[in-house]
């Protein structure tokens, strides 16, 4: 069983940086895609940002032009690094993983870290 560790989140003032870190319990040797999620109080889980092992991008609407996600594949690691961050982006954050394994695919998930926007 793979275990995958967040860290990063925190409290911040409105427009304020922060950047989230997801680590794999060992190297992922065929991974594909890797993503961030966020879930709100009384809201439903929504994708933030994915990338693909080849490196491209995709963002939610709400947060292009001020995160960025990026991967270290040897380290089995993503981040989220987040600029001018509002109070409607305080949520839940979850990190997820796609590794191949043969001709089935696996998904490991973090624990979630509170992201809290407010001054």
């Amino acid at each position: 069983q793979v275990q995958v560790v967040e860290s990063g989140g925190g409290l911040v003032q409105p427009g304020g940086s922060l950047r989230l870190s997801c680590t794999a319990s060992k190297i992922i040797l065929k991974g594909l895609s890797m993503g961030w999620y966020r879930q709100a109080p009384g809201k439903q889980r929504d994708v933030v940002a994915t990338i693909t092992s080849d490196g491209s991008t995709n963002y939610a609407n709400s947060v292009k032009g001020r995160f960025t996600i990026s991967r270290e594949n040897a380290k089995s690691t993503v981040y989220l690094h987040m600029d001018n961050l509002k109070p409607e982006d305080t949520a839940v954050y979850y990190c997820k993983m796609r590794e191949r394994l043969g001709h089935k695919d696996y998904d490991y998930w973090g624990q979630g870290t509170q992201v809290t926007v407010s001054s």
